[in-house]
């Protein structure tokens, strides 16, 4: 259970952060890729060492923030992930950040999301599927826990706007 502190600081950075955050789209994508990638590679080093992400070997997923007007595009190569601006993705996942944080705080289920259209997936819809059951499936106690209890913190917060 999170603590009324924890929510309500939370509350209140995304408050402050919502007006700032259609600004991300000017950050050089240089530095995007500099914090992303080893970000998704620490957060998903148990997966990778098992070998649970070689779907995306050679492949590409495309991550869409619509109304931020943030592209990604990740794959998986022998060093870890990899994120790039601009690449032929196989499939894409696209969606509003607070759809996207839902799903990252499990304040949502995937599947609703997609089913109301929230979330919207094209391209190989089998490899989407696939992606999405594997992230389903990962543990989030495995996260450091102020990482966690950051993510349900602002997922609790965006699910009362």
């Amino acid at each position: 259970m999170l603590s009324t502190a924890v929510r309500t600081s939370a509350a209140l950075g995304l408050r402050m952060a919502t007006p700032l955050l259609p600004l991300t789209r000017h950050t050089p994508f240089g530095l995007q890729q500099a914090i992303l990638e080893p970000v998704l590679d620490r957060l998903l080093a148990a997966p990778l060492a098992a070998g649970e992400l070689d779907m995306l070997h050679g492949r590409w997923l495309q991550l869409r923030v619509t109304d931020l007007g943030l592209t990604w595009c990740v794959s998986r190569d022998r060093q870890g992930i990899r994120v790039a601006q601009h690449q032929t993705a196989d499939v894409c996942i696209a969606g509003k950040w607070r759809d996207f944080l839902l799903l990252a705080s499990r304040q949502e289920d995937p599947d609703t999301l997609f089913f109301r259209r929230r979330l919207q997936l094209s391209g190989d819809v089998e490899l989407g599927l696939a992606v999405k059951n594997l992230l389903d499936s990962l543990d989030p106690e495995e996260l450091p826990p102020r990482v966690w209890q950051g993510l349900q913190a602002l997922g609790l917060a965006v699910q009362g706007h």
